[in-house]
Parts: structure tokens; C-alpha cells; sequence
């Protein structure tokens, strides 16, 4: 009779920002379907979601994925909920209203590979610094592009997972690397960006790396990391109208300390107006603008505006779950009819 291993991961409860957290199921004769995977449970006392008296959360998978890097083996992704099955107060995803899936993601995930014995990024010598940035972005060479044996393999992992990843480069500062994760459907981009950190971190185990995903890991003159989240609807796919753009873009000007609070924790330190980016306090948009909060791509207007915005704002640590619920909710607010 074969046996199955079922990696059950989540978000932890801890703030401002959330852990992966993942424990292993064996199942029998196991079919790899999503309704086929049980509901589970943890210790919520020891994850920061539950105290010790009642200690049990309930683990809801919501997607399934092959995992390339374990023999008969499969990811399986999970919202938190209460004993009751209501959705549990961690539980980002499901604040989602995308029940149509009409909007679709695509989120630009930057990172920086980390030395535990330095505690620097990789690249980075023992004291001091390496050449400034500049010479880092899309770069080849070893000179210039640190750690690419652990990105490959984990682009790879991903691809055979079945994770839409749709791309990869080195970074503006050395030892800083992106993926870049779409799906249509909030919620699915959002359990597949997760997922696709989820295997980095797993990779980088093999390697003795870190992976560092604060918004500003390296003080100075030193681009921060972000998490892009490229975004589009029907209006926006379809409408063929700068004023509808516009529109939509104004929109989230008076939004801003919402937006800000789930964008991802200490992102004051990475939006300063400097290193492609807006002041975390301020708000503009612009085509091909990457000094803006919102980025209307050159695609976008050669294309008859049909096509999609790009929120820069969001950092590397941030939960896409709550990023694209957020956005969605002021997308919506702006096409209701006045």
C-alpha cells in the first residue's frame, strides 16, 4: 500500500510580520486531490494563535501542489480557523473579495540571500562593503552575481511544482535576488507566492543561506526589497480610457495609511523617496514612473490603455493576501457608480 507525505503549511501568528510554519502528514493510497486532503490541526499556543487552555487551530487546505524535492510527496497550502471553522484572526485570505476571481496578480518578490556567519548578504565581505550597487542588477559573473546556484534550483523546484513563477533576476544591491509569481485569482497568487517562498527557504536550508526578507536589510546607500504587486480587472483589462486609469489611480490617494498598514512592517526605512521609490507618506502615480507609489506600465498605454498597474509600495516582507484584499477594496470603491 503506498504511502503519501502531505506538507501542511501556514502563517503563524506572530506580528507585525508573519512565519511559514509546516508539519508532515502521511496518507495512504493518497489520490492528490485537494478535496482528498483531510483537515488538520496544530498547537496554536506555540505559533502565537491560541492560548494554552485551548490550544487547537484547524489547518483548511486550499491548494495542492507536487513537491519536486520529496519523493510522493505534496504541498499542501492551508488557511488558519478557529474550532468553529470561522476564519482565524492571522488568517489573511480570507479578508479576500475576489469571489469572481476577476482580479489578477502578479507579484515581483525581491530578496536577499544571507551569510549566517557574517550575517551579511552573500557577496558582501567580512568587513566593510563590497563595489556599490550598480553593477549587481541582471548581472553575470562571479564577481557580480552571488548565490545564483540556489535561485536556479529553486526556480526549477517551483516550475516543477506546478508554481506559475514566471521569472527571475539578480537584483540592484549584490547578494539580492526576484521572482516573480502571476495567477488569476487574488487568493491563488497569494497561495502560490507563499508557496514559492516556502521552497526558497527550503532550498536555502541545503545550502547553509538565509533568507533575509526585510524591507531593509543593509543600511546606506543600498536598494531595500520589495514585493511589486501588479494588478488588473476587467475595467482595467478592457476599458481603453487614460480617465478610467486615472481615475482608478486617484482613487488611492486618500488611502494611504491603510494601504501602509498592510504593506509590510519598518517600511518607513525603504520608502524614503530614494532607491525607486515615493515617501511612504506621500502618494503620485505616473507612466513608467518607478520614483511613484503606483507605476502605470508603458504597456499599458501602448496598448490602447488596456492593461494593468503596478502598486510599488508594498515591501518584501508583506502578506499578499492582505495586499491584494486591500487593493481590491479600493478598486472596487472607485468603479462604484457615483
Amino acid at each position: 500500500m503506498a504511502k503519501f507525505k502531505l506538507e501542511y503549511i501556514w502563517l503563524d501568528g506572530y506580528q507585525p510580520t508573519q512565519n511559514l510554519r509546516s508539519k508532515t502528514r502521511i496518507e495512504k493510497d493518497f489520490s492528490g486531490q485537494l478535496e482528498d486532503c483531510p483537515m488538520w490541526n496544530f498547537d496554536g499556543s506555540s505559533t502565537q494563535q491560541a492560548e494554552g487552555g485551548s490550544s487547537d487551530c484547524l489547518l483548511k487546505p486550499v491548494a495542492i501542489h507536487p513537491d519536486p524535492d520529496r519523493r510522493q510527496a505534496f504541498l499542501v497550502m492551508c488557511e488558519v480557523l478557529n474550532p468553529d471553522r470561522t476564519p482565524h484572526a492571522s488568517n489573511g485570505r480570507a479578508t479576500i473579495n475576489d469571489d469572481d476571481q476577476d482580479f489578477w496578480f502578479g507579484f515581483e518578490q525581491e530578496y536577499f540571500l544571507w551569510d549566517l556567519t557574517t550575517n551579511k548578504p552573500l557577496g558582501f565581505p567580512e568587513n566593510g562593503f563590497p563595489n556599490p550597487q550598480g553593477q549587481y542588477y541582471c548581472s553575470v559573473g562571479a564577481a557580480n552575481a552571488f548565490g545564483r546556484s540556489i535561485v536556479e534550483e529553486h526556480l526549477d523546484i517551483c516550475l516543477e511544482a506546478d508554481i506559475n513563477i514566471e521569472g527571475i533576476n539578480a537584483e540592484v544591491a549584490a547578494g539580492q535576488w526576484e521572482f516573480q509569481v502571476f495567477a488569476k485569482g487574488a487568493a491563488k497568487a497569494g497561495d502560490q507566492t507563499w508557496l514559492a517562498r516556502y521552497l526558497l527557504e527550503r532550498t536555502a536550508e541545503k545550502y547553509g543561506v538565509g533568507i533575509n526578507w526585510h524591507c531593509k536589510p543593509v543600511v546606506g546607500d543600498w536598494n531595500g526589497s520589495g514585493m511589486h504587486a501588479n494588478f488588473s480587472n476587467e475595467t482595467l483589462r478592457t476599458c481603453g480610457s487614460k480617465a478610467v486609469y486615472e481615475e482608478i489611480c486617484e482613487a488611492f490617494a486618500p488611502y494611504v495609511q491603510e494601504h501602509m498598514e498592510v504593506y509590510g512592517a519598518d517600511n518607513a526605512m525603504r520608502l524614503t523617496g530614494l532607491h525607486e521609490t515615493q515617501a511612504m507618506d506621500k502618494f503620485s502615480y505616473g507612466v513608467s514612473d518607478r520614483g511613484a507609489s503606483i507605476r502605470i506600465p508603458i504597456a499599458t498605454v501602448e496598448n490602447n490603455w488596456k492593461g494593468w498597474l503596478e502598486d510599488r509600495r508594498p515591501n518584501s516582507e508583506a502578506d499578499p493576501y492582505k495586499v491584494a484584499a486591500r487593493i481590491i477594496k479600493t478598486v472596487k470603491n472607485a468603479l462604484v457608480p457615483a
